[in-house]
């Protein structure tokens, strides 16, 4: 197993996802933001606001280099925009296996609608912002993954599930480190990959 990275837009469930999926490999959950925010010493809204999104962009790709050099296993997620810059797509796909959480703009406006931390949805129209945010990123998202997922499975179970299904089949994580899951899951994956292949 290498690094698992997890990508996608701003509540897609990458934090939550990545939690549970490193619980059940047994390994370390890092969260960049968080990292972001233990280098800044403040949190990444205070910074954003005081110094825009450039400089924050470039504290970010440094942590994510950081972490990538890392020779441990372990699960991270990542901010929304850290695909935005062509040298952490490129790192972020040589250096772990990338998942992609892929959300519709309307299902990220129902889990975020009352939101007040995230500095690009502090607007007027927040669903019309993610829907341009996602006409933006989606290719990106899509050019550093290695495996899509779509997040509108009913439970974060479900989604870990066939997240670790996917890994399994393409030898990334070794089947005896994931716990049992429904048949079901596995059956569905297969079918997946049989479609795309």
């Amino acid at each position: 197993m290498t690094i698992i990275t997890l990508v996608g837009m701003p509540g897609s469930g990458k934090s939550t996802v990545g939690r549970q999926m490193a619980r059940q490999l047994g390994v370390p959950f890092v969260d960049s933001d968080t990292e972001i925010e233990a280098r800044l010493g403040e949190t990444i809204r205070a910074f954003f606001d005081r110094e825009g999104e450039a400089p924050f962009r470039d504290v970010e790709g440094e942590v994510i280099a950081a972490l990538l050099a890392r020779t441990d296993e372990f699960v991270l997620a990542t901010g929304g925009g850290a695909v935005l810059r062509e040298a952490n797509r490129d790192l972020l796909h040589k250096q772990s296996t990338v998942l992609y959480l892929r959300s519709t703009p309307e299902e990220l406006f129902r889990r975020l609608r009352h939101d007040t931390q995230r500095p690009l949805l502090q607007v007027r129209d927040p669903l019309q912002k993610l829907r341009e945010l996602y006409a933006a990123r989606n290719p990106l998202y899509r050019r550093c993954a290695h495996f899509v997922l779509e997040t509108g499975r009913p439970t974060v179970n479900g989604l870990v599930n066939m997240a670790l299904m996917q890994l399994e089949l393409a030898g990334v994580v070794d089947p005896s480190r994931v716990a049992a899951t429904v048949g079901a899951e596995r059956s569905l994956v297969q079918l997946n990959e049989a479609e795309r292949g």
